[in-house]
């Protein structure tokens, strides 16, 4: 009877004063680079959102801050993943064969494009300002960012 194996190489980085073990070649995944744009585009909206809800407090309601929390919540939790997966070397490998990214994605998801919609529907109307519109844009590609890790977590699960 023959079996199929599978190799996996693993790339990383140390140096001899420091016990820290980074695993820099998850970052080469096509998972690990969009768990980092999601970060990165993510930051950038929290960022726009509180910097301009003090400006326009006038204006400023329940959406701005929905998609606030929002986006608070999907850096913290993406930034967590990524920050197990590149400080384990074991990590990247065997939470992706979890159904815990898949169900995080796709939540991610699911209230990002509601939280980008809500916000470009009611600065659409109201036209306050265009820093709630570029976040909510920057929402819906985070969003489509989200699906598309979900899709490979989905893959990468059912593949056990």
């Amino acid at each position: 009877m023959s079996h199929a194996v599978t190799i996996t190489r693993t790339t990383t980085t140390t140096t001899s004063t420091s016990a820290i073990v980074i695993n820099s070649g998850y970052l080469k995944t096509i998972p690990g680079l969009l768990k980092l744009a999601e970060l990165i585009i993510g930051s950038i909206c929290t960022f726009l959102v509180a910097y301009n809800f003090w400006s326009y407090s006038r204006y400023s309601g329940g959406t701005e801050l929905f998609f606030l929390c929002i986006a608070v919540a999907c850096v913290v939790g993406t930034f967590c993943l990524l920050l197990s997966c590149l400080l384990s070397l074991s990590t990247g490998g065997i939470i992706s064969k979890t159904i815990y990214e898949f169900i995080y994605h796709t939540t991610a998801f699911i209230l990002y494009i509601v939280a980008s919609i809500l916000l470009i529907v009611k600065n659409n109307n109201y036209q306050t300002s265009h820093p709630f519109m570029i976040a909510g844009i920057l929402g819906i590609i985070n969003s489509a960012l989200y699906l598309v890790s979900a899709f490979y977590a989905h893959r990468s699960y059912r593949g056990i």
